[in-house]
């Protein structure tokens, strides 16, 4: 990837003319089986550039209360398009179509107008759970049947084509929109997209200008994003199978428990049943150089990725049980 980086062959992606992003954009695109890609910074960048291409202010979104684009995108529904955000709690992440269909206002001028749904697939704060697909379709046919926008946060969705075996055009294809990330699990050091149709993409590179996500010789990362996408894709399975073994193991501790329904791919969340707090003991873990997240009062999310071997996983169950 460090070799693909330094020969990367460089334009100006402002005035469309970098020919490694313009590469990455099409093979993105392509893999997804959508028309076009546009190559920015974040996925949170991806996410808010869509939502803000699809739609007017006032608008109403549905989504499910802790998924990324409403929990770590600074409330960039509400600051960069206006919209109004219709939270729905669910227990593994995927809002049904039962439920959608409920949740959509009558039409009359006292109330905003449910125009968009979003999903995340995986899910990161229910454990990088699955969308269950046969779910998905039939949320797509409320969407169709009543006009709505239908985005996906697709971060992820790497690992979720390589969990159940579907093609990624197939999970990308119910969806108006996609945003995919090129880090995480992948490898490469920076970089979303957002996917469409070329239209809606067009849309989309005037609202990354706007947003302050031009860039000129960024060839040079797009050319890891390739690479990662050419290279790390079915490697993920290893992760999923070290997170598996990780998750079992972590159960098995005295004080601590995982729920192994929510162990689908790469994320393990792990709950601490002593009175300790998260931020407590992530403190001590940090002491032996284990690392990981607080995800509430008295939770830690571990991920596993391609800089974590199997051995890196039992010398981290070691230190655990030791201080623990």
């Amino acid at each position: 990837m460090r070799r693909a980086i330094a020969e990367a062959a460089v334009g100006d992606d402002v005035f469309g003319d970098d020919p490694t992003v313009t590469e990455l954009e099409r093979y993105t695109a392509q893999l997804l089986g959508k028309e076009a890609a546009l190559f920015v910074p974040s996925g949170t960048m991806s996410n808010q550039i869509c939502l803000k291409a699809h739609s007017r202010p006032g608008w109403e979104l549905i989504c499910d209360r802790e998924c990324h684009v409403v929990n770590y995108e600074v409330a960039g529904p509400a600051v960069h398009s206006s919209l109004l955000v219709n939270l729905i709690t669910t227990e593994y992440g995927m809002i049904t179509a039962d439920v959608i269909r409920r949740s959509i206002r009558p039409k009359n001028i006292h109330c905003p107008e449910t125009k968009m749904v979003a999903l995340e697939n995986t899910h990161n704060h229910h454990g990088g759970t699955i969308l269950p697909h046969d779910e998905v379709l039939k949320v797509k046919e409320v969407c169709d049947e009543f006009g709505l926008i239908l985005h996906l946060d697709g971060a992820r969705i790497w690992n979720a084509h390589v969990a159940t075996g579907r093609s990624l055009p197939e999970l990308a294809v119910p969806f108006d929109s996609v945003s995919v990330c090129l880090s995480k699990g992948l490898g490469a050091p920076i970089g979303s997209l957002s996917v469409g149709s070329a239209e809606f993409i067009d849309r989309c590179r005037r609202v990354r200008k706007l947003f302050g996500g031009g860039m000129r010789q960024v060839g040079i990362i797009a050319a890891a994003g390739l690479y990662a996408l050419q290279n790390n894709i079915d490697r993920l399975s290893e992760d999923h199978a070290n997170a598996r073994f990780l998750a079992e193991e972590l159960d098995q501790i005295d004080g601590l428990s995982v729920d192994m329904v929510r162990v689908q791919t790469n994320i393990i969340l792990v709950n601490i049943l002593t009175d300790e707090s998260a931020v407590s003991m992530l403190d001590k873990m940090k002491e032996v150089s284990v690392l990981g997240v607080p995800f509430g009062p008295k939770q830690i999310r571990f991920v596993t990725h391609l800089d974590v071997s199997r051995s890196d996983c039992e010398e981290a169950l070691g230190r655990l049980t030791n201080i623990l």
